[in-house]
Formats: structure tokens, sequence, C-alpha cells
């Protein structure tokens, strides 16, 4: 259950990092690199830093509880298909088929990968 739970978790904290981090480079948030303070004061963009941190945290726990070459794939298919889910619903970007497909495919080969592991 312990590992079932780090895995959820680390999906979620990476989702969420990359959402975050999107939303904090959006044009209207004027962030520049010669405006040192549109950095610092950026809050989604720590806080997306911040679940990053913990992403890779819960990434090396789960590490002690499930090999690399399946762990590495579950969270980062997971991570791809939630993104894909919510830059649609947060962001409005497009889902077409042919993306639907890609991620169908994804998921597809992470079962193969971690069939019986």
């Amino acid at each position: 259950m312990i590992t079932f739970l780090l895995v959820v978790f680390g999906i979620v904290s990476n989702a969420a990092a990359s959402v975050l981090i999107k939303y904090a480079m959006m044009p209207e948030r004027k962030v520049s690199i010669f405006e040192p303070l549109s950095i610092i004061l950026n809050i989604p963009l720590w806080v997306g830093l911040l679940f990053y941190g913990i992403a890779f945290v819960l990434y090396a726990l789960t590490l002690q509880r499930l090999p690399l070459n399946v762990t590495h794939p579950v969270l980062t298919c997971g991570a791809i298909s939630m993104v894909a889910v919510l830059s649609v619903i947060l962001f409005g970007e497009s889902f077409t088929t042919t993306k639907i497909v890609g991620v169908v495919l994804v998921a597809l080969g992470v079962v193969l990968i971690s069939w019986k592991a």
C-alpha cells in the first residue's frame, strides 16, 4: 500500500510542478530574466520547484521498493498522462486524436514493461 501511495503522490506532485511552472510563465505574468524581481516574486514558479523536489524524494523512496526499469516508466507515464489532461482543462491546449493515441501507446508500453514486475 505504501508503494502504491508513493507512486500516486509522485505522479501527482510531478504533474502539479509542471502545471504550476507553466502557469508561472504565462505571458500575462511578464517574467523576464532581465527583471530578477519578476522571478523572485513569482510564487507559482517557486511552488512548482518545491513540487519537483517532493516528486524527486518520492521517486527516490519508490526506488527502494520497485526496480528502476518499472519505477521510472510508471512515474513518467503517469505524469505525462496527467499533464496532458490538465493542460487541456486548465490552459485550453489541444488534445488531438493523435495525442490521445500517443498517450495510450505510452501507457500500453509501461504496462508491458512492468508486467509481473
